[in-house]
């Protein structure tokens, strides 16, 4: 690690957050003529690589930057009067739970520019798409980064607008009743997330949510937490995308270009439960308390729907589309981050947190390759792909073949990758549940999550076996395997997801301090 100056740490923060906001506005102006390069449609678009490279840059010197000794600490504050009459101020900061979120969105958001350079979704002006890209990084960003009530609301709400556009111009069928979908449900869930955000500060009397998290509830009748968690909760649980409020999800995946799909699943569902962590869980201790079961049942719930929807879809002759079936394979994974965090200790808090990243990086990769095949066969329908004796990805493509088992098997939480740490200390933290909590509910609720991770090794090895297995029909099409910017946008996230598993204190040892002390009431 290296040693930066406090002051050269809060510039890089507030610098990843404001300039993909500069660098969306600068991509709606004429390129200048010497950068043009053989059209202004190419000039965008590596306006948009170079804008977001930046920020992965700094997002990285700043990790390396982190006092990794104190994760607990936040680092990099910033705190300037914004308001004052409602005393909210512009409060950012980084400890060891937002910190790996910051990086996974400035990794994925610059793998999805790279990809975008050479494969542009058709659609509308490279220019408008370029500015929503980065409109949408900076909200992302600005969601992990920020430490006010209020901020963060308006951070959670600035993705929405970038990601309606990105589904409703450049996706495709059904595009457009997908993005209202998209759009209404989470803006009604979010409405009723404010109230819940708006009666925290006002009862509490700050909106600041360090000082809040120090306070653990002290200063909040255990009624008031019960309205504040209920609220704020369905806001969370609507983007998370918690069963049964996840019906948005699929539709918005299936129509969504390849890169937004991606950054749909790797990053804006992490706002959701990242929600969940710094807010609900410190903020409002009593009534997450109240709340903790029903939450797990419906995570393990949602474990099961989207296990069992997944096997349907992957059934031959049902016509299911492998873009709608990862979308409802993300419920499932999500199911598991949600019951770690309703388990209310440290470990299955830690193993929510490292499940969401393990998700974005699996779940980004696996949305990738479903776009590559989408391109090479014009279609992700899983009777078209397999065809009468598979789809034989193994002897047409074999390197396009491999990857998606790799990420299948990725997915499913095979030992020795980055998708089996959490799910597993998820259902850690759920056995032995925070005192007070049923044990015996908790306990029925790891054996059907236990039982949905066979399910879901099930429609994994299905997908699989249709896909890239099967004989080679004489006539089949000659396919493109692994293009070389197709390697260079999946490679970081194959590698991170190898590493993810066999050296999970990378990420653990991040997040552990943190969680101690939001669960101890800001004491390490």
């Amino acid at each position: 690690m290296i040693d930066i100056s406090e002051s050269v740490m809060q510039f890089l923060l507030a610098f990843i957050v404001v300039v993909p906001l500069i660098g969306a506005v600068a991509a709606l102006l004429p390129a200048p003529p010497g950068l043009k390069g053989k059209s202004p449609d190419q000039a965008v678009l590596r306006h948009g690589v170079t804008v977001t490279g930046v920020i992965l840059l700094a997002a990285i010197v700043l990790a390396l930057g982190f006092d990794h000794g104190h994760p607990a600490k936040m680092q990099a504050t910033t705190d300037v009067q914004w308001i004052p009459a409602l005393n909210v101020h512009i409060h950012l900061g980084i400890d060891g739970i937002s910190l790996p979120l910051v990086v996974l969105t400035a990794l994925l958001t610059f793998l999805c520019a790279l990809y975008s350079y050479f494969n542009m979704p058709s659609g509308p002006s490279p220019k408008a798409f370029v500015a929503l890209l980065l409109v949408l990084e900076a909200g992302t960003l600005a969601t992990f980064a920020v430490l006010d009530l209020v901020l963060f609301f308006l951070a959670f709400e600035m993705v929405l607008i970038p990601m309606y556009f990105l589904i409703a111009r450049w996706g495709g069928a059904e595009r457009a009743a997908a993005a209202w979908k998209f759009i209404l449900y989470t803006l009604l869930g979010s409405v009723v997330m404010l109230l819940g955000l708006l009666l925290i500060g006002v009862k509490a009397g700050t909106f600041d949510m360090v000082a809040l998290a120090t306070d653990n509830g002290r200063g909040l009748t255990t009624s008031v937490q019960v309205i504040a968690v209920l609220a704020i909760g369905i806001g969370l649980a609507v983007k998370t995308p918690m069963f049964p409020l996840h019906s948005w999800l699929p539709d918005a995946h299936t129509a969504a270009p390849t890169v937004g799909s991606v950054l749909l699943a790797g990053v804006l569902l992490k706002m959701g439960t990242y929600g969940f962590v710094r807010i609900v869980l410190p903020i409002a201790p009593h009534g997450m308390h109240t709340f903790a079961p029903y939450l797990a049942a419906f995570a393990v719930a949602g474990i099961i729907y989207g296990s069992l929807a997944c096997l349907s879809l992957a059934k031959q002759g049902n016509k299911g589309d492998l873009k709608r079936l990862i979308a409802y394979s993300s419920v499932g994974h999500m199911g598991f981050v949600l019951l770690g965090i309703a388990s209310m200790t440290p470990t299955g808090v830690n193993g929510a947190l490292f499940a969401n990243i393990a998700h974005g990086l699996i779940t980004g990769l696996l949305f990738f390759l479903v776009g590559a095949l989408k391109d090479r066969y014009g279609t992700a329908d899983l009777d078209t792909l397999a065809g009468a004796t598979g789809a034989a990805l193994y002897g047409r493509a074999p390197r396009l073949g491999g990857l998606l088992a790799f990420a299948a098997v990725a997915s499913l939480g095979l030992p020795g990758l980055a998708g089996f740490w959490g799910e597993m200390l998820s259902m850690f933290g759920a056995f032995d549940p925070a005192p007070g909590l049923s044990r015996p509910a908790f306990l029925t609720f790891v054996a059907i999550a236990a039982f949905g991770t066979l399910l879901t090794a099930a429609y994994l090895l299905v997908v699989v076996r249709r896909v890239c297995m099967g004989g080679k029909p004489a006539e089949g099409p000659v396919l493109a395997d692994i293009q070389g910017y197709e390697f260079a946008a999946w490679s970081p996230l194959v590698a991170l997801t190898v590493i993810g598993g066999l050296w999970p204190a990378v990420l653990l040892g991040l997040t552990d301090p943190a969680v101690q002390k939001l669960l101890a009431g800001g004491k390490s």
